[in-house]
């Protein structure tokens, strides 16, 4: 037997990617049925990416546009990204603060690696996106992850993390909005933590990879609108709708802006080229008006899904302001099943109505037992669908 890395050990599985196995498993043997799987499992918006990108890339292959790229990404990409957060959210952005990065998956992972020491804690809130501790931890980190509650909107508070500050702490890794319940920090609240830790002289890691897919004023700002220190990940997966293209990029100061283009250089080379050549033109008018009204669908979706959920017993705390997911309380709904924690639940509901979800187990200990994750970037056909089934078995 070839031995692995202790680190290995420390790794939980995905677990979404093994629902998501029995799940296509389970939809091969329903496929010809009047009730195939409906998957509400997996973070992927139903849209892909838009003509003008699929142009663009296809014009790149044609003209041989793929050799490699400098590490920290095209610098025309960079500039369209800095022009995106001053027309968006008002911020100026220099494109010199920007690295493009194989997905936003890379972007945390050589954040991790470039700040964080052997032994040192990241706070995050529980629950949160499972690979993001698993970053920390492949950094040689410790991941400490604080019970947030709905009334902090599943979110850490500045007063959480000064109370769980200890000698060890490095910083937080936070997520706005977050996945797995699509609620924001608020601004203000923010800002507060942003200056709790800066003055402990730690980091503030911002994932807003949804932040694109805000839906509520209130909540759709960067967080770099409150200080150059605050180090944001985004992504072209999500608001882009370019999931498989792998491409995303991170916001530093100059000098960790630097420290990652070397890690990036040894670990990655560059981003995928095709891709940061089709991006070019996520930015065009065309390409943000089609994202703008894919964004009033996804709203659209939420709106109609939410008092859905509550209708048949499956309450969802905070409503959503951004992202396309429901976290939503199935405790009531397990005792009405005979089952007895949102693991079981999710097998259940696959066995008997043919719809996949996400069990809560992914992401956290604090209470995720009693929470499923239900993704609405499926199409609104889908949604009313698993809503009337899920409404047969739980009446």
């Amino acid at each position: 037997m070839i031995r692995t890395a202790s680190l290995i050990d420390k790794i939980e599985p995905f677990y979404v990617m093994e629902v998501a196995k029995a799940a296509s498993k389970l939809a091969g043997e329903v496929a010809h049925t009047d009730r195939p799987m409906i998957f509400l499992n997996i973070g992927e918006p139903d849209f892909t990416a838009p003509p003008l990108v699929q142009e663009a890339a296809a014009r790149a292959i044609r003209d041989g546009k793929t050799q490699y790229t400098q590490a920290t990404g095209l610098e025309p990409l960079r500039e369209r990204i800095s022009h995106w957060y001053t027309q968006r959210f008002g911020v100026h952005v220099p494109a010199g603060r920007i690295v493009v990065t194989a997905g936003a998956s890379a972007a945390l992972q050589l954040a991790c690696l470039t700040l964080i020491e052997p032994g040192e804690q990241i706070l995050m809130p529980d629950p949160s996106y499972p690979c993001n501790s698993h970053f920390v931890t492949v950094a040689q980190g410790e991941p400490v992850r604080l019970p947030a509650t709905a009334a902090e909107r599943f979110q850490l508070t500045a007063a959480k993390i000064e109370e769980h500050w200890g000698p060890k702490s490095r910083g937080v890794l936070l997520a706005s909005p977050s996945n797995p319940t699509g609620t924001s920090i608020h601004p203000d609240e923010l800002r507060r933590i942003h200056h709790f830790v800066s003055g402990k002289g730690g980091i503030t890691l911002l994932d807003e990879i949804y932040l694109g897919l805000s839906y509520e004023e209130t909540f759709g700002h960067t967080g770099l609108s409150i200080d150059d220190q605050v180090i944001s990940i985004n992504s072209f997966s999500k608001y882009f709708n370019m999931t498989g293209w792998r491409l995303g990029w991170i916001v530093a100061p100059e000098p960790v802006v630097h420290a990652v283009e070397k890690l990036a250089q040894n670990l990655f080379i560059c981003p995928s080229t095709v891709a940061q050549h089709a991006a070019l033109a996520c930015f065009e008018p065309g390409s943000l008006a089609e994202y703008e009204r894919r964004r009033a669908e996804f709203k659209a979706r939420r709106d109609w899904f939410i008092p859905q959920l509550e209708s048949i017993g499956l309450p969802v705390p905070v409503v959503p302001d951004g992202a396309f997911y429901a976290w939503a309380d199935c405790s009531q709904a397990c005792r009405r099943l005979g089952v007895k924690d949102s693991w079981e639940f999710t097998f259940e509901i696959m066995k008997r109505a043919h719809v996949a979800v996400t069990p809560g187990r992914d992401f956290g200990v604090a209470q995720t037992q009693n929470f499923i994750r239900f993704s609405t970037a499926s199409s609104m056909a889908h949604l009313q669908e698993a809503v009337a089934r899920l409404r047969a078995i739980l009446a």
